[in-house]
């Protein structure tokens, strides 16, 4: 007979593999989940068709030649004051606020007569001036080749 005290094991509970197993379901859940939109208001949106309002801006052309004349959308003017340029943009852009200017200068041309045309369209109240070049005798051969 054996009469030694014996060694008794505790039983001990391992958590690890329960908390991975609760970590899977939740995940499981959080997964498998539908969330719904609840609003206070049961709302109908209106159509519209985003194509038909994208207007591009007007654009009111001026050009500048070498010699100081002044032409508007083609029609040549007789004259070459800041006034006259103010009346003949503002006629041109039709009272509209939204119109691009486009200042089409010759290079030879003063920097005072390009200066009139920029006045001349802040007196109108158009701001939005661009101006246009082309692009340069070696840029042009190496785009070509």
């Amino acid at each position: 007979m054996n009469f030694r005290p014996g060694s008794r094991d505790e039983p001990e509970i391992n958590l690890i593999p329960f908390i991975d197993i609760l970590l899977v379901v939740l995940i499981f859940l959080m997964l498998t989940t539908t969330y719904s939109k609840f609003t206070q208001l049961q709302v109908n949106l209106p159509v519209a068709d985003a194509q038909a309002q994208r207007t591009e801006p007007k654009e009111v052309i001026v050009s500048v030649s070498s010699d100081g004349r002044y032409a508007i959308n083609k029609d040549v003017l007789e004259g070459s004051g800041v006034e006259m340029l103010t009346r003949a943009l503002t006629q041109a852009s039709q009272d509209s606020r939204e119109v691009v200017i486009v200042i089409s200068a010759d290079a030879a041309a003063t920097h005072q007569s390009v200066i009139n045309v920029m006045d001349a369209a802040r007196r109108a109240g158009l701001v939005q001036i661009t101006f246009a070049t082309q692009q340069s005798g070696s840029q042009r051969a190496r785009g070509k080749s």
